[in-house]
């Protein structure tokens, strides 16, 4: 298991990275349509909470909080071969129930 970030310029890097990979999904899809069919229903949705939430970051008017983020509703129903980078988004979302990293953990 990944830790979360410390700092807030690590949590904006996990969230591009993830914006990335949603990226490369959406190519996946593009290419192998019946194979990826299932992706099809979330990576639009998807891509646009990650980007609002990397502009609220950006923005300084980001709120962590003690609720899943809202694409975790799809990602908790997929697998690990539709979405290979689950754990990411795992950790994004744990990061924004949990808060950053401290020293004291």
């Amino acid at each position: 298991m990944m830790k979360r970030p410390a700092t807030l310029e690590k949590y904006i890097d996990l969230v591009e990275q993830a914006l990335f990979e949603v990226e490369e999904l959406r190519f996946s899809v593009e290419f192998d349509e019946e194979f990826m069919e299932g992706a099809l229903n979330f990576v639009d949705i998807m891509e646009q909470q990650l980007t609002d939430l990397l502009n609220s970051l950006k923005e300084e008017r980001y709120e962590f909080g003690d609720e899943d983020l809202p694409f975790m509703t799809f990602v908790k129903g997929q697998s690990n071969l539709i979405l290979p980078f689950k754990g990411l988004l795992s950790l994004i979302n744990n990061t924004h129930r949990k808060g950053l990293e401290t020293a004291e953990e």
